[in-house]
């Protein structure tokens, strides 16, 4: 797939990471502060209801066709609504009730490593050897000692948070894996606001069931920042320079990026909520990053080496 967008100034696969790291790991403290004002699940199916169409038609004005031909097409937007949307907003935004978005947002970065290891009984590439098997036993070791019920600091957690947050992370991986095995033929911005809809639609009917109302929804201007930050920011621009590094570096090196969130995350809420971290979190943080470098050591090692390094100054030319 080759990219349409041209961003002179976004040029380097570095600043791209660092952008989507940015917008997507402030996104779990954005979503901390508009559940003060927004029922959960609600709240998520406004936010994908709103970005979906735009996405969507962002993928009508660039593709050819963005409608989903086939019956592989119809079943990868159906799992990216139901999984990826869905299940996996529905549960972080719940979870996120309990916990703080740092620590969701530390959680979720198991996602990488669930996807490898649900991958790996469908395709042969995923094949999990020693170090494989051990990668995916140390990410779970971290979300245990994120879980510490001795963690005293303000971001203790409750550990049905983190249950519900582990849940929606293992949701967005099942989805992950799916849609690759359905190899849809529809480009992939057509696909991800073809599936924020049908997610949103889902969520609509979860919020319903929940009893959830938007009568119940304050709207003051944090609550009107935190929506549209969210929507346009997390969510749209997000998607757009997600859909340029993916025709850049790669599905599986796309994955760090979910290893810079949680720094992004642990910053804003120092910086926004005066929050502090647990050692223990940290320290899961480093064993789930540990899981997911043993697990896919070989495109670490590939994308490591496709970062361009800065000039000596002593060989640069003026």
């Amino acid at each position: 797939m080759r990219s349409q967008l041209n961003w002179t100034n976004l040029s380097r696969i570095p600043v791209l990471f660092a952008l989507l790291a940015l917008f997507w790991g402030t996104s779990f403290v954005a979503i901390e502060v508009g559940l003060e004002f927004f029922p959960p699940v609600l709240f998520a199916a406004i936010r994908y209801g709103a970005a979906g169409a735009i996405v969507l038609a962002y993928a009508v004005a660039t593709v050819d066709d963005p409608l989903p031909r086939t019956k592989n097409d119809l079943l990868a937007v159906a799992t990216v609504g139901t999984f990826v949307i869905a299940g996996y907003h529905a549960l972080l935004y719940l979870g996120e009730l309990q916990v703080s978005g740092a620590v969701a947002s530390v959680v979720v970065s198991l996602s990488p490593v669930l996807t490898a290891a649900f991958a790996a009984p469908l395709f042969v590439e995923e094949h999990l050897d020693r170090l494989g098997v051990a990668g995916l036993v140390a990410g779970f070791v971290g979300v245990a000692v994120v879980a510490n019920p001795g963690a005293t600091s303000m971001l203790s957690s409750s550990v049905g948070g983190l249950g519900l947050v582990l849940l929606g992370a293992a949701s967005f991986a099942v989805g992950a894996v799916l849609t690759r095995a359905f190899d849809a033929e529809m480009p992939l911005r057509a696909l991800e606001g073809w599936g924020m809809l049908l997610g949103s639609g889902v969520l609509w009917v979860v919020s319903l069931v929940r009893g959830e109302s938007m009568s119940a929804i304050h709207w003051t201007d944090t609550a009107v920042f935190s929506l549209v930050y969210l929507t346009l920011v997390s969510g749209v621009v997000a998607f757009l320079i997600y859909f340029e590094l993916l025709s850049r570096v790669g599905a599986t090196e796309i994955n760090l990026v979910g290893y810079l969130e949680p720094v992004v995350a642990t910053a804003m809420s120092w910086l926004l909520l005066g929050h502090l971290v647990a050692a223990s979190t940290l320290a899961g943080f480093v064993a789930i990053f540990a899981g997911f470098a043993l697990l896919k050591h070989r495109a670490v090692g590939r994308f490591l080496r496709s970062v361009p390094l800065p000039t000596p100054l002593s060989n640069r030319r003026y």
